[in-house]
């Protein structure tokens, strides 16, 4: 279980990467308001689903032997709560998300280690359903917490600093990753 807990914080840290979809959530939060940010959030976990089964399923064991684009504009103004808009929100966060190449290729370069031999028939599943779960709630969270106005004013002060240390920070683990596998 403390393999699973490790994986679980390296994808919470991944989560928050700078990205498409950590851009696109965080400008509908702020520009469009909580539940917004939620149907966002839950697009981008239904596009996790896919890239959690592919990384589960034999990508990651390919890495291990052997584009960024950038987020749609939101939409400006606040959030009436309608059906249409909360799809239109749900769409952009899936198709964010489904769209994006470093999604996939992230989750199987993490997962690789993770998915050695002697492991239950249910791990890859459990890994799998970090990911979703883990991605929905923190950033559902990530949406609501954006409302809150001395951090909607902290974080638009400091967002690149703050997106500069998440890269640092990923471009360190990768380093270790790598020098693991060589």
């Amino acid at each position: 279980m403390i393999e699973l807990a490790v994986f679980a914080g390296v994808m919470a840290l991944g989560q928050f990467s700078p990205g498409p979809d950590m851009l696109l959530l965080t400008r509908t939060s702020l520009a469009s308001g909580g539940r917004a940010g939620t149907w966002i959030a839950c697009g981008i976990a239904c596009g996790l689903v896919l890239h959690a089964a592919v990384a589960m399923s034999g990508a990651s064991l390919l890495l291990v032997r052997a584009a960024w684009r950038p987020a749609p504009d939101p939409v400006a103004g606040a959030a009436s709560g309608s059906s249409l808009e909360a799809s239109v929100f749900w769409r952009r966060g899936f198709f964010c998300n489904v769209l994006n190449p470093k999604v996939a290729l992230f989750f199987a370069a993490m997962a690789a280690p993770f998915l050695t031999p002697g492991h239950p028939g249910w791990w890859p599943l459990a890994l799998g359903g970090v990911i979703v779960v883990e991605g929905f709630a923190l950033w559902i969270a990530w949406a609501w917490a954006l409302q809150w106005p001395p951090l909607k004013r902290s974080y638009r002060s400091a967002a690149r600093w703050i997106d500069a240390g998440f890269g640092l920070a990923l471009l360190a683990l990768a380093l270790r990753l790598l020098g693991g596998l060589l």
